[in-house]
This record gives C-alpha cells, structure tokens and sequence, in this order.
C-alpha cells in the first residue's frame, strides 16, 4: 500500500516529541490513511502504548493518527479488527480495541535453510511472515559457518522483531514458528510427509515448475530446503535424498539465499494454485 504524504516536509521540522503530540491535538486537514496493521502481544491489550514505541512513533509521524482515529490493530498470532485512540499525552497512546476477525490461514509451507549470515537471516525472517510461511528451520549442515549461531539477532531475541515486521506489511498477524539452530540430520528428520524439495544448482536434475507439473495430485504439505551461503556437499546432498528429498533447481543463475526463497514459494504458489 502507498504511505501516506508527509505533511511536515515541506516546513522546518519540529521536536520530535513535540511534533508527535501537537499533531496528535490537531485535526489534519485531511483523515489520515490507513496502512499496514499494528500488532500486538496478547499482554499488551488494553494497556497505554508508550510514547516512545516504534508503533506510537508509526502511528503519530506516519499516520497522523490523533484522538478519536482509527487504525487496523490485531493481536500476535490471533484476530485482528479495529482499534481507536482514545487519549495521546507526552507519556504514552490509550486505545480501545474490538478484534474480531480470524486470522488469514497459513500455507502448508515450511522451509529448511542452511544458517546464513545475521544481515541475510534478518531479511528471510521478514520474508518468511510476510509470506505467509508455517515454519522455518535454520540449520547447521557441512559448509555453514557456526559463528554465526552465535550472533546477537538470536540471543537478543531480535529475530521475533523482524517476524513480526513482515506480518505487520503483509497485514496479517501470523508469525512462523522458527527453529534456529537444527543439525541438517536433525531438520530433515522432523520435516512433514508431503512434497520435499531441495534446491541446487549443481546435481538436480529438473527445474521447480517442471517437477511440480510431474505429479499426478497437489501435494497436502510441502518443504522446501535451501542450502547455506556456499551450498550443499556431496553428504548433504546424500542425505537430502535418503530423507526423500528431490533435488531441484531455480534456473541457471545464482541467487542470494533470501530471494531463492522468495523465487521459490512464488513458483509454487502460482504452480499449485495457492492464493
């Protein structure tokens, strides 16, 4: 959706605490649009959104919300509806709230990926709720590096963040479950019966859209396996297959990790007929 027009830039912008709350006293002289959905933790209902959030700062700078306006609110993995401010003062946003709305279905996607680097993981967490993913399990296979295990946007629980971004511009508010750090033996054991596809550019012997076309019926739940930044070895591809695992590819090009992804479940939306 198009973000709302900047109202302020075109003049000297002011304090941003100031701005925020004498915005919010000050009817604009247009209704604000609303984009994208607010998400909250099923806690945080019915209590004062601090100033200081990054969901108050969207709401006040972005939106131009003020007392009395509504916005799409819903709750982590729950409904969503509507929410309406009912006081904003220099300390936090009072709202009230009616969800009752189910939340979009998730497809029976999950995703398998070689642990990449915390900048590209960031944005595969992003993509993966944005998308709509079920699951997605990060793994440790032979080429991966494990220093990367260890970085901050695990520990911190940073990497909830980034999920719950991608649901709030999907305007959805389910998030996939995540496991972040599986052996690939281990990933590949607890994966669903259904289709299991692993991408490579090396050894597969189809493309995506022609092994899909192959199968007689529509698969009840797929996964998808993409290998780490260097790719699978010979024992990962080994494995990969003894656990009933169809080696595929996208085309000839090398893509980064987190647009093969999106490439991938794009491919297999339109191929099965997923909406």
């Amino acid at each position: 959706m198009a973000q709302p027009v900047d109202k302020e830039s075109s003049c000297e912008r002011r304090p941003l605490l100031e701005s925020r709350y004498e915005v919010a006293q000050t009817k604009p002289t247009s209704s604000p649009a609303t984009v994208n959905i607010i998400l909250f933790d099923p806690e945080e209902i019915g209590s004062p959104l601090l100033i200081s959030d990054p969901r108050a700062i969207h709401l006040i700078d972005t939106l131009r919300m003020r007392t009395g306006d509504d916005f799409d609110a819903g709750v982590v993995n729950g409904p969503r509806g509507k929410a309406r401010i009912v006081s904003i003062d220099e300390a936090s946003i009072t709202f009230e709230s009616t969800l009752d709305v189910s939340p979009l279905p998730q497809d029976p996607l999950d995703i398998i990926v070689g642990l990449p680097r915390p900048q590209s993981a960031r944005r595969i967490l992003h993509d993966a709720a944005a998308l709509g993913l079920r699951r997605l399990v990060f793994t440790q296979s032979a080429r991966s590096d494990p220093n990367y295990a260890r970085s901050t946007l695990w520990s911190s629980g940073e990497w909830r963040r980034h999920l719950i971004d991608g649901a709030q511009q999907a305007f959805d508010t389910r998030i996939p479950e995540v496991i972040p750090n599986l052996l690939l033996a281990e990933a590949t054991a607890r994966s669903n019966v259904g289709l299991r596809i692993a991408f490579d550019n090396y050894e597969a012997p189809t493309s995506l859209p022609a092994l899909l076309r192959s199968r007689s019926e529509a698969p009840q739940t797929v996964t998808l396996a993409f290998g780490p930044e260097r790719g699978w070895d010979a024992a990962d591809r080994e494995m990969l297959r003894a656990s009933g695992f169809a080696l595929a590819s996208l085309g000839h090009r090398v893509m980064r990790v987190e647009t093969a992804i999106a490439s991938a479940v794009a491919v297999l939306r339109a191929e099965l007929g997923w909406t």
